[in-house]
């Protein structure tokens, strides 16, 4: 204990017990928060349902087989059924799985981008959700 006293600056008053509870508090708290946190980013099955059709709109929409209006009457269409949050959720999600098919993919290669896009939404998440059946009858 003399060794860790001398390592101490001079004037420094040990606060072992209450210092101790202010980081187990702060962990604590922290803790909670980022599980908060956490559990709002985990959606239901519905949620990610649609994340994945809102998907396919979003690669549609790039491939120009979806004109602004008709992207818009899509996208309300998936979303309509939700909240404000679970939607900002959804998109967040459609988002994040539309840069994942970009990755490794040159932003100045439009052939290999168009071509991607086509894939996908040729692919059974597109084909299977019965989303080209909304979006044939617009």
């Amino acid at each position: 204990m003399r060794v860790l006293n001398s390592l101490r600056p001079s004037g420094v008053v040990s606060r072992k017990k209450p210092f101790m509870k202010y980081i187990v508090s702060l962990s604590l708290i922290s803790g909670l928060l980022f599980s908060a946190a956490a559990s709002s980013l985990s959606l239901a099955p519905e949620e990610f349902a649609a994340s994945r059709q809102m998907a396919c709109v979003l690669a549609e929409h790039s491939l120009g087989t979806l004109n602004e209006e008709q992207y818009g009457k899509v996208a309300n269409s998936l979303l309509d059924d939700f909240d404000e949050s679970e939607q900002e959720q959804i998109l967040a999600k459609a988002i994040g799985y539309y840069d994942g098919l970009m990755f490794s993919i040159s932003d100045k290669d439009d052939t290999a981008i168009n071509l991607r896009l086509k894939d996908f939404v040729d692919s059974a998440t597109c084909q299977g959700s019965g989303y080209r059946k909304v979006t044939h009858t617009l």
